[in-house]
């Protein structure tokens, strides 16, 4: 068989070509001019295009012989580019998700060329100790000692997991080889709290029942409430297995008052778990640092640098006061993998996450580190936040808006009231419609919840690109919108 006729010998000479400057080049270039294209306002933040136009999009056969290099970098930008969310434009103002550091976004292509495997030191010798550097200097900041310890994770879903993971191991010991039992612990949670809490209890064999929702006042945890339903459950002899504060709720930012809470599970002996998800990054910057003063009482704290230090997705970390909690969560042996001496402190991350295969993102935490500093990554959280109070204060300013609280993060919830002769329902009906309208027309990008059983706006400022001008043309569109409707 002659060598272009040997699918093995055109993979490897392909293999080679792919290898050279040349080739990284066409992805750096798609890259930059998608930098370069998203740095204005114009242009679209979505698709108008619905999900089944775009699946036929990509109906095709796989092909059984490959392409140029060149032809597939091609493709990139007219089918994939073209209509993904363009999260870099400074009109994006929807989701939870970083309009992500540059620097952090080329270290990307180093990650997947060393595809370490960061579960076995031995399979990632220098991305293991990296993480684990990162990992102390945070609990550092936090206030713990030199036994606590974390891992980085997917996000904080699984960290919340897996921090409730290790309250369980504490609560019931005996849980990982003979199960919850009919009578289960609860976890108490603030009834704004992210999803992923009741999702945890549920899945670690609780049941959904016995997460049980604290009320809130003005959109933070009541502590006083927290406290009578303790002491109540208490009085039935019913077992807390954790209490989950939040540092910045998904709805509006919010911080829940840890140095109440903290104290208030301290003394009673129960697992406080912050999903701080979002707002723990708030400890980095010193006009913000005193929303989170109370972080150092938590046994376990989530934490997402792809949020708030805007780090390209995946870089979660799960971070606790005593790292021996995370190797009671995760009770078993794998010989074959991890070979920590009896006594000591495994460099292993495995036996302290519930991931195998693991990325090494913790390089790319590093190097954003590294290039802005952690001075510059708290000044960029600083002017995601201080662009929420501008808009709170442009909204303050006219009539026809209202807003639903003031930030203490990048969150605003706000409402269309116009001149306020709409009765509540029939505005909701009008908010639910603007944020279809605005997003379809390719202006901008927003979502939209429910806060105190009526439909409001809100907005997510998570790119440094964006301006109060910027801001002042998304109410200026909506207003335009909700007049053309009558």
């Amino acid at each position: 068989m002659t060598p272009q006729h040997d699918p093995a010998a055109v993979s490897l000479l392909a293999l080679e070509e792919d290898t050279r400057a040349e080739a990284g080049q066409l992805f750096v270039d798609l890259v930059a001019g998608y930098f370069a294209a998203t740095r204005y306002e114009a242009g679209h933040v979505s698709t108008p295009r619905s999900a089944s136009e775009l699946f036929a999009r990509f109906d095709e056969p796989l092909p059984a012989g490959g392409r140029p290099l060149a032809d597939v970098v091609a493709r990139l930008a007219t089918d994939v580019i073209a209509d993904a969310n363009q999260l870099m434009r400074p009109m994006s103002l929807g989701h939870q998700v970083a309009a992500p550091l540059p620097a952090a976004v080329w270290s990307e292509a180093l990650i997947g060329a060393l595809n370490q495997s960061t579960a076995i030191w031995e399979m990632s010798p220098t991305a293991t100790v990296i993480e684990t550097q990162i990992v102390r200097k945070l609990t550092a900041m936090i206030g713990w000692g030199p036994e606590s310890g974390g891992t980085f994770t997917s996000g904080g879903t699984e960290a919340t997991f897996t921090a409730l993971l290790a309250a369980r191991a504490r609560a019931m010991p005996d849980a990982w080889q003979s199960g919850v039992g009919a009578n289960p612990p609860v976890v108490l949670c603030g009834e704004h709290s992210h999803y992923s809490v009741t999702r945890a209890v549920a899945e670690l064999g609780l049941g959904v029942s016995r997460a049980i929702a604290v009320p809130s006042r003005e959109w933070r945890m009541d502590i006083l409430v927290l406290r009578e339903m303790l002491d109540s459950l208490a009085a039935s002899g019913t077992q807390v297995m954790a209490v989950v504060a939040s540092a910045g709720t998904t709805a509006t930012g919010s911080f829940d008052d840890l140095s109440a809470i903290g104290p208030l599970c301290e003394e009673r002996g129960i697992w406080l778990h912050v999903d701080g998800a979002h707002g723990a990054s708030a400890i980095l910057s010193p006009a913000h640092r005193h929303r989170v003063g109370g972080l150092r009482h938590a046994r376990s704290v989530a934490w997402d640098a792809h949020k708030m230090m805007l780090v390209p997705l995946a870089a979660g970390m799960l971070l606790v006061r005593d790292e021996s909690d995370l190797a009671q969560a995760f009770s078993q042996h794998a010989p074959y993998l991890f070979h920590g001496a009896e006594g000591e402190r495994a460099w292993d991350q495995g036996v302290r996450s519930f991931q195998c295969s693991r990325r090494a993102d913790a390089i790319k935490v590093w190097v954003a580190i590294q290039r802005y500093g952690m001075d510059g990554i708290a000044a960029l959280y600083d002017r995601l936040c201080a662009s929420a109070l501008s808009l709170h204060a442009m909204i303050g300013a006219r009539a026809d808006f209202e807003a639903m609280h003031v930030p203490e993060t990048n969150i605003l919830c706000f409402r269309w009231v116009g001149d306020r002769s709409l009765g509540d329902d029939a505005l909701d009906g009008v908010n639910l419609e603007l944020r279809t309208r605005y997003n379809r027309d390719g202006h901008g990008w927003m979502t939209t919840t429910v806060l105190g059983g009526r439909r409001v706006l809100r907005v997510t400022i998570m790119n440094p690109r964006t301006m109060d001008a910027h801001l002042a043309s998304l109410l200026a569109e909506l207003a335009r919108l909700a007049t053309e409707r009558r």
